[in-house]
């Protein structure tokens, strides 16, 4: 890693006395890189809330049905994932560099244990790039500024943003948030979301107390939002077919794939 990805460079202190979203998404996908307070913590909420596990599942799945569409059907070949958690099995990068080894793809996260661990995601097939940006999503000018270093802002880009707009408390900010980063990529640039919601019609209620708890005993403070609230993310982009759904069903294998109460969606700026 380069001198701009050393812990000093904005990372916050690790806390392992504290459960930590990154180190419990890992629990629930059958990760090892947790602690035991994570294990308590996501065990606690998979009682309250035990569809938390497929959520956490679908949307790992929906990253690699994205980047294949995205790297086979449109083209893409830089991709900018913020928020990229752990390195788990078939990241970005591999999903991506199987298809087109020439892929280049920038990580961007803050959590001290995922640049602990970034060095994994750090490998490359000979003819693509990687690289890892120790940055926060509240700083999208900062990231563009770092992913620059890499990638061509003048060629499109694929900005991933799977459940880290979740984490942006204020709607409006989340708002702004994409609207920086999509405004720094050229037309035929992609955005890839997912969300979680608390509509009824995808089981999402049981996310409210689910989430009251997690904010009560874990870091950082979560939020869900309704359908509306999470299509105003994409205002700008036109919508790629099935449009907003629930990530588990977005151009999934199975046409009987049940909802999980975690919207997805992938768009493109015209």
């Amino acid at each position: 890693m380069s001198e701009v990805d050393s812990p000093g460079a904005g990372s916050a202190r690790l806390d392992t006395s504290v459960a930590h979203n990154a180190r419990v998404w890992n629990y629930w996908i059958g990760g090892k890189d947790h602690y035991e307070i994570d294990q308590r913590v996501g065990d606690r909420i998979a009682g309250m809330f035990p569809v938390i596990r497929a959520v956490a599942r679908a949307d790992r799945e929906f990253l690699g049905r994205a980047v294949r569409f995205l790297a086979a059907e449109r083209g893409v070949r830089q991709f900018l994932d913020i928020g990229t958690g752990l390195p788990t099995a078939d990241n970005t990068h591999e999903i991506a560099q199987r298809i087109a080894p020439e892929s280049r793809i920038v990580y961007v996260d803050n959590d001290p244990i995922v640049l602990v661990h970034a060095r994994s995601l750090l490998t490359s097939s000979p003819e693509g790039v990687t690289d890892y940006v120790d940055a926060d999503a509240r700083d999208p000018d900062g990231i563009m500024r770092r992913a620059a270093e890499t990638l061509d802002l003048t060629r499109p880009v694929a900005v991933l943003m799977l459940g880290i707009l979740n984490f942006v408390l204020d709607t409006d900010e989340a708002r702004d948030i994409v609207r920086r980063l999509m405004a720094a990529v050229p037309a035929g640039s992609h955005l890839a979301l997912t969300h979680p919601t608390y509509d009824r019609d995808v089981g999402g209620e049981g996310n409210v107390a689910a989430m009251e708890f997690w904010n009560a005993h874990a870091t950082p403070p979560i939020t869900a939002r309704g359908r509306a609230e999470i299509a105003g993310f994409l205002e700008g982009l036109d919508l790629v077919e099935p449009g907003l759904v629930p990530c588990s069903q977005w151009r999934a294998e199975s046409a009987s794939a049940a909802p999980v109460p975690q919207f997805g969606a992938v768009a493109v700026k015209p």
